[in-house]
């Protein structure tokens, strides 16, 4: 997975910087929506993953699912900040700031605080099964944002730009080339990210067995 994401990551950073011409108005800053609008989508469905992980835990008790939706949370925030560092870049360039209390935005750094936060309580607790619960609710509120976040040049008057991709209402706003590329690139993004979660949930499972171990030893 780690290997075929590499190869097509580098194919597509060559088709993005020394293949495809200036956007017209834009001109080269343009190329940061091949990793902006990737890492967003990323990041929002790595949400919904830990969503459905979440519910399995709190349906069936299997701490599996609980280490599983971490490591997904985990990811999601990295590519989420991504998407907000490559934005505000962005909005530098062509609004002349790097931030401005718009609804998509502000969503989003929302988003941002209340996954850093559920990790944050992941490692404030130490009892596994308050652990597993709580978190599990969090992410279930957390994903309400989420929504707002995909929802909000819909539902409000936004500074950000509307929808690119053709298959979203109002979308295909962008070259066909250049919306052909930006599913290239969101397909190595995403083929990385699983990469990452399939090490850190090798890495929680480990944990997860020290973890009891110990605890077995305390208790002798």
């Amino acid at each position: 997975m780690a290997v075929a994401a590499g190869v097509l990551l580098a194919f597509n950073l060559y088709r993005i910087f020394l293949v495809l011409p200036d956007e017209a108005l834009q001109g080269a800053i343009y190329r940061i929506i091949f990793f902006h609008v990737p890492a967003a989508i990323t990041g929002m469905i790595g949400y919904f993953a830990a969503l459905l992980l979440s519910l399995a835990y709190l349906s069936f008790g299997n701490f599996r699912y609980d280490s599983l939706a971490a490591s997904v949370v985990e990811v999601s925030v990295v590519f989420s900040v991504v998407n907000i560092v490559t934005g505000s870049i962005w909005a530098r360039v062509i609004w002349g700031i790097w931030w401005t209390w718009d609804y998509r935005l502000t969503s989003a750094l929302v988003c941002v605080l209340i996954f850093s936060g559920y990790l944050m309580l992941r490692r404030a607790i130490d009892e596994p099964t308050q652990r597993a619960r709580l978190s599990a609710a969090l992410c279930v509120f957390g994903c309400i944002d989420v929504v707002i976040v995909w929802k909000s040049i819909e539902w409000f008057r936004t500074q950000h730009p509307g929808p690119v991709l053709s298959i979203r209402t109002g979308g295909g706003r962008i070259d066909p080339a250049m919306e052909q590329m930006l599913y290239l690139n969101f397909a190595a993004i995403l083929m990385i990210a699983i990469a990452l979660v399939l090490i850190r949930t090798r890495q929680e499972a480990t944990a997860r067995e020290i973890d009891s171990l110990r605890r077995i030893a305390n208790a002798a």
